[in-house]
């Protein structure tokens, strides 16, 4: 049994990591809105990424089984958390594999940064992982002296573009061809003028330049989409070969895995080497699936690390409501039907994980008065949920964060509070509803092609984010009162 105490559920501690915005979702979806370009490759990349998800999902006839059984999958493990995760080390360290417990991003970054350098390495190449950005493990890494190179085609746009990721699938969704060619000319060794923007070319042009990588580095950095606890068996799931690349050549590798990813038996990978292919790049299963326990003498990496993050994770986990967030397994099928992801891109929301489940999952990993605006960047249509492999009720959780936020930041009673108290007041006098409908009918002079876009203070701060309708030219008691004689 493992004698790690990794302590009290805790935040993820501001500071370091990618989860912290540095200014409100509102204001930064201002800017992001009135980027066209964006928003044109966003509208682009996430039709064609929800047709394809809906013709492999429309094959098959038990799909909402299998959400269904995801979803007890995932509710099961986690009532037992602690003992998949202590069998997992058993059976890691049996198979010459050796496990770190990190409490939070600092910790994490310590230790990787602390394997890395006893290898005398000053560089590393990385799979594709969403929590070693999650951590800054790349900046932490910089600091030290080592280089870390993303293998991914996107991440490496990013990475090359001195950029940050915008999706959790495809980081480099708000870019387009053009723009990906001037960032290869600008950024990429031996380059030639000649390169076209054609995809294939862009690809062979990634090809080269990575390919010197994997040949030469030692060490290698992984995230893992899945855990099994009875063998000690890690899988990672990609599209690229990159990842198989990372896995086998290098002497070290490292993986990086939040505890959440674990679950208990091969049978219940099964069910999910079936929901996210089709979830996240719309296709039947992964072109690359490796999976690895340990080390095997002669064949592979010779030093093998498991780095397991909380970071907030038990945080999560002690709250009833919002430990839902934790199923997640990274498909983005929520970000590409959400109208408001689409249409302000992953930056706005200033983490790493964005869109709805980021929406539910950043707050609840550094506690909401750390992101207070994320909860409110959603319409609650609900489409999120429909779309969710594992069955996340993502509106019920950001309604739980939304109250939560109310309750933690109590302060004088604001504009909004006042208005919803005058309202009640009036509401309940039939004679004073109805000399109120007949004021509103002021309203109709503000408006603009059947819109009002613009209020006076202190109603200016709700035209601010939305429109209001234009009053109708009478009042519904008006028109019950004439409906049988004369215009309606």
């Amino acid at each position: 049994m493992s004698k790690v105490f990794v302590g009290m559920p805790a935040h993820a501690p501001a500071g370091v990591g990618a989860l912290h915005a540095s200014e409100s979702f509102p204001a930064a979806a201002r800017t992001a809105l009135a980027d066209t370009q964006l928003r044109r490759n966003l509208g682009a990349a996430t039709t064609t990424i929800r047709a394809k998800r809906e013709a492999v999902v429309g094959e098959l006839a038990d799909w909402e089984q299998l959400r269904l059984a995801g979803q007890a999958i995932k509710a099961a493990t986690m009532a037992r958390l602690d003992e998949h995760l202590i069998r997992l080390e058993e059976e890691v360290t049996k198979r010459g594999g050796v496990v770190h417990w990190a409490r939070d991003a600092a910790e994490a970054n310590r230790i990787v940064t602390g394997l890395i350098q006893a290898t005398g390495a000053d560089e590393v190449i990385k799979v594709k992982s969403m929590v070693t950005q999650e951590i800054g493990l790349n900046e932490a890494l910089a600091e030290a002296g080592i280089a870390a190179w993303e293998t991914d085609l996107a991440e490496l746009i990013v990475q090359l573009g001195h950029d940050k990721p915008s999706h959790i699938l495809v980081p480099a969704i708000h870019r387009n061809r053009a723009e990906i060619r001037e960032i290869f000319l600008r950024e990429m060794p031996g380059v030639e003028a000649s390169l076209a923007d054609e995809p294939q070319e862009l690809a062979m042009a990634a090809r080269a330049h990575l390919r010197r990588k994997f040949l030469t580095a030692k060490v290698a950095v992984s995230g893992a989409n899945f855990a099994i606890a009875e063998t000690g068996t890690l899988v990672v799931v990609e599209s690229e070969g990159n990842g198989r690349m990372c896995l086998t050549l290098p002497d070290t590798l490292i993986t990086v895995m939040g505890i959440e990813k674990v679950i208990p038996s091969w049978t219940d990978l099964e069910v999910f080497l079936q929901l996210l292919p089709r979830s996240s790049t719309g296709e039947r299963m992964n072109p690359y699936t490796s999976m690895w326990a340990g080390i095997t003498e002669g064949d592979g990496p010779q030093e093998f690390h498991l780095v397991l993050l909380d970071n907030g994770r038990t945080a999560v986990l002690a709250d009833e409501v919002g430990r839902e967030a934790l199923h997640c397994i990274r498909c983005s099928a929520c970000l590409n039907v959400c109208p408001v992801y689409e249409r302000t891109g992953g930056h706005a929301y200033g983490s790493v994980y964005p869109g709805p489940i980021g929406a539910v999952l950043t707050p609840l990993l550094t506690g909401v008065l750390e992101n207070p605006s994320l909860p409110y960047a959603s319409t609650l249509c609900g489409a999120c949920f429909d779309a969710c492999p594992v069955r996340i009720d993502i509106p019920s959780i950001l309604v739980h964060l939304r109250a939560r936020s109310t309750e933690q930041t109590r302060k004088p009673p604001s504009a909004e509070a006042i208005a919803m108290t005058l309202a009640s007041w009036v509401m309940s006098s039939p004679r004073l509803f109805g000399w109120a409908g007949r004021a509103m009918r002021a309203g109709r002079l503000l408006a603009r092609r059947g819109r009002i876009r613009r209020l006076p203070p202190p109603l200016s701060a709700w035209t601010a984010a939305r429109d209001a309708p234009s009053p109708p030219r009478q009042t519904f008691r008006q028109w019950w009162r004439h409906r049988d004689g004369g215009t309606p």
